[in-house]
């Protein structure tokens, strides 16, 4: 469910940048080119504004040249010298002899003006008579005075035309010249159309390579975009072409390692599903926490667990944080020690035990991780218990084998006594070499069940074979050992095994259930896949019904001081167990009614 979750959150993801995403801008050359023409078409204009304007500083600056030679020509060569102006005093009324001016060298158009210093006009040949407006305010005059000359087009108070003014300081009056600024005037001032032409073609020129070198980047662009953009709607085996230019050498390069970021990219999506399916299927209970303690992810077997130990039942795993059975933990996650990154306890709880590790890893993100080791924890307890007992059980031998040879060497013996301790330590060591053969048959079989070599083996061949080994003991105690409903039954299995199943069951029926009885191999049932066995004996049995569940138990007697004088080693009935469990069986005892014990077991038949 997790992963429909994260696959169908992905495709949303890059649906939204998928190509045919209606939303998606135009074509980036047009935008390209439009960018260049706004930004060309702004250089273009300033250079024409700026041009045309100096052009027409220069013109004007032209003019006022002009303008300054004819009011030169007036100061110098058209005042005639007899009448030339003469001034009391700056205070004093003005007073004129004849002005004799020769206007043929001058324009018809050119208004001359003579201004005393008082700013009064003194001569003005555009007007009849004197002007009474003081012209110390005028622009022209204003700048005259202060810096020798100066200039201003505006129109006219006196005729109400439009002019061009030029006015020069003199040594005690300011000559004024002046054109009408009409027409002829204006165009002179105007700029020349020909570098606007000539801008205008360049401008037009520019616009067509900008619009093909666009148009060349803005492909390689688009294209770059397009793949981009396009994510995981690209099809395995995509081939994009990218134009034949720099952009579309990188455009390439980024195609190859997007390939192959794509493969590595759908290999950790390969190994994170088989991480899942580890983590759902795994045999811990597994939770991923944040460095603030939020779940990132769990397993179901971590919630079974948890509620196992906890007081309370709970589907949320952060219930770990409070339970008391977690305080160790969660004291270890508290502190901050940089230098330790792991942490494991044991948990004892409802008759279980578990194991409960804690993983820091760098970001202070963490991971708990809970096993049951109720099963490891009680093997170890019964290989500590099955220490104790092999120990118990060799040492009686060792110390009789130890004691009878001690004896022998150390005192002065006949030969019959000498041959009797000697006959005692030899039955001790076989008693020892059964007990090693033993327990090394039962190791065998729970660790290396390959090594037994299976075939079909016959039963009631099996059956005769063990009488005739037991044949004297048997007849020793008028056993009388019979068996019915064997005939060509075949079990495959290993015969060894099958053997001491049988023999095993024999002997403790001889050691223990007396003289004088029956003991009865019973075939009572089968189906496809299992024989179903019963043999049983009509000894003694055993009175205290709870010793009965234990006697598949290693080393376990029922009373340990009758066992001493009867031998055996304990472990007969334990291994009998294990070789039913090695033929796929199951075996069981009870009392039988009417006296004697009766063991139930299967056999498989493949």
């Amino acid at each position: 469910m997790e992963n429909e979750k994260w696959k169908i959150k992905n495709e949303k993801k890059h649906s939204q940048f998928s190509v045919f995403n209606p939303q998606l801008p135009k074509k980036f050359s047009i935008k390209l080119t439009f960018y260049f023409v706004v930004i060309f078409a702004l250089f273009t204009a300033g250079i024409i504004i700026f041009e045309r304007s100096r052009e027409k500083k220069f013109r004007t600056e032209a003019l006022k040249e002009r303008l300054d030679a004819y009011a030169e020509v007036v100061e110098n060569g058209y005042l005639i010298e007899s009448g030339k102006l003469k001034m009391e005093n700056e205070d004093s009324e003005q007073e004129f002899s004849t002005f004799n001016f020769q206007f043929s060298t001058l324009p018809d158009n050119l208004r001359i003006t003579l201004i005393d210093r008082a700013g009064n006009v003194v001569y003005d040949n555009a007007v009849e008579g004197t002007l009474p407006e003081n012209h110390t305010t005028r622009p022209e005059i204003a700048l005259a005075k202060t810096k020798g000359k100066g200039s201003d087009i505006r129109t006219s108070a006196t005729n109400s035309r439009k002019y061009l003014y030029y006015a020069k300081r003199a040594d005690n009056y300011f000559i004024r010249v002046a054109l009408p600024y009409d027409i002829q005037v204006q165009k002179f001032l105007q700029s020349d159309n020909l570098f606007l032409f000539y801008i205008v073609l360049l401008f037009i020129v520019t616009l067509v390579i900008i619009h093909f070198v666009a148009n060349r980047f803005g492909t390689s662009i688009q294209k770059l975009k397009e793949f981009a953009l396009s994510g995981e709607n690209q099809p395995d085996n995509l081939s994009v072409e990218f134009p034949d230019d720099e952009l579309g050498e990188i455009g390439r390069k980024i195609r190859d390692n997007y390939e192959q970021i794509r493969k590595k990219r759908q290999e950790v999506i390969l190994e994170r599903e088989k991480l899942l399916q580890h983590v759902y299927s795994s045999g811990e209970g597994l939770c991923f926490f944040s460095q603030d303690k939020k779940v990132e992810f769990y397993n179901g077997l971590f919630i079974q667990y948890l509620n196992t130990i906890t007081e309370d039942s709970t589907s949320e795993p952060k219930s770990i944080f409070t339970d008391i059975a977690f305080k160790n933990t969660m004291n270890f996650l508290s502190a901050v020690n940089e230098n330790e990154s792991y942490y494991e306890t044991q948990i004892g709880k409802q008759g279980k035990f578990f194991n409960v590790r804690v993983n820091l890893f760098e970001d202070r993100s963490f991971e708990i991780i809970i096993n049951d080791i109720t099963r490891q924890e009680k093997t170890r307890l019964l290989k500590q218990e099955m220490t104790s007992n092999i120990a118990h059980e060799l040492r009686t031998p060792v110390t009789s084998i130890r004691g009878y040879l001690e004896i022998a060497l150390e005192q002065s013996l006949d030969k019959e006594k000498m041959l009797n301790f000697l006959t005692k330590a030899h039955e001790q060591t076989i008693v020892l070499t059964e007990l090693i053969q033993d327990m090394s048959l039962i190791t065998k079989m729970e660790e290396a069940p390959s090594f037994f070599v299976q075939e079909e083996i016959g039963i009631e061949l099996l059956l005769d074979s063990l009488k005739e080994d037991l044949n004297e003991l048997l007849t020793e105690k008028n056993i009388h050992f019979t068996w019915k409903n064997i005939e060509n039954i075949v079990v495959p299995g290993n015969r060894n095994l099958l053997y001491s199943i049988f023999r095993n069951l024999t002997d403790n029926a001889i050691r223990y259930a007396g003289t004088n009885i029956s003991v009865i191999v019973n075939k009572y049932n089968e189906d496809n896949n299992f024989y179903y066995f019963s043999y049983s004996d009509t000894g003694a049995g055993i009175s205290n019904e709870q010793h009965l569940n234990r006697l598949f138990e290693r080393f376990y007697r029922v009373n340990e001081g009758r066992t001493r004088d009867t031998g055996g080693s304990g472990l007969g009935l334990s291994i009998v167990k294990n070789a039913v469990l090695f033929h796929k069986g199951t075996i069981t005892v009870k009392n039988r009614t009417g006296g004697g014990l009766e063991f139930l077991f299967t056999l498989g038949k493949r």
